[in-house]
């Protein structure tokens, strides 16, 4: 067995300023569930947005990481190449931390150790949050994907016929977390079930018609 199959998996997250700040927080949540060692990193704007968009604190996210780096730090182990991690998640990712890995601008500890984990060979996944996307944007995810990087932008699935947004979230993160071989017990697809009622029989109501295709 070799020493890095003998360790628990060693994930970098990090959270930045785009709306969908609890995606970071599931992901933190089921990698600490999972007994993984995570080095976290979260951004000045992404701590503006954890305060906006949920009740956790960042001593709440603190807890759950193994390590954690301010984001200034680019002296912090993960920014080397020789300090062996597994792979990074960056949920959500802004336009601004994308630009700055695709041009190579690592002014900070999000960047620098995406950096690393591009030119080390190892899996990045970037869980892009912005909608509509122009050329820029694009060309952007274009580029970050021809360089190594996962793309994943957040697009819910609903054949799992979710009750809740939190459903909707974690079905999300166990997607994400599928990049990096996790077993995660979550609803996945088996095929067209015959047996249970047609969506138009549920949803149709005189303000949202449906229309068979």
């Amino acid at each position: 067995m070799t020493a890095a199959a003998a360790r628990p998996p060693r994930i970098v997250v990090a959270i930045t300023g785009a709306t969908g700040v609890v995606y970071g927080v599931r992901t933190l949540q089921t990698l600490a569930a999972l007994g993984a060692e995570t080095h976290l990193v979260v951004s000045r704007h992404g701590a503006l947005t954890l305060r906006a968009e949920t009740d956790y604190t960042l001593d709440d996210l603190r807890s759950l990481a193994t390590h954690v780096h301010p984001a200034g730090d680019v002296g912090a182990s993960i920014a080397s190449g020789s300090h062996r991690f597994d792979g990074m998640i960056i949920a959500p990712c802004t336009v601004k931390t994308l630009s700055g890995l695709v041009n190579g601008y690592a002014d900070n500890l999000v960047t620098r150790a995406a950096d690393v984990t591009l030119k080390e060979g190892r899996k990045l996944v970037i869980v892009f949050r912005e909608t509509p996307l122009h050329l820029g944007h694009l060309r952007l995810l274009t580029a970050a994907a021809e360089m190594g990087a996962t793309v994943f932008p957040p697009m819910p699935a609903f054949y799992h016929r979710p009750d809740s947004i939190d459903e909707i979230i974690y079905h999300t993160v166990g997607r994400v977390l599928d990049q990096f071989g996790f077993e995660i017990p979550m609803d996945r697809w088996t095929g067209l079930r015959p047996d249970r009622d047609r969506p138009s029989d549920r949803l149709q109501t005189s303000a949202c018609p449906t229309t068979d295709v």
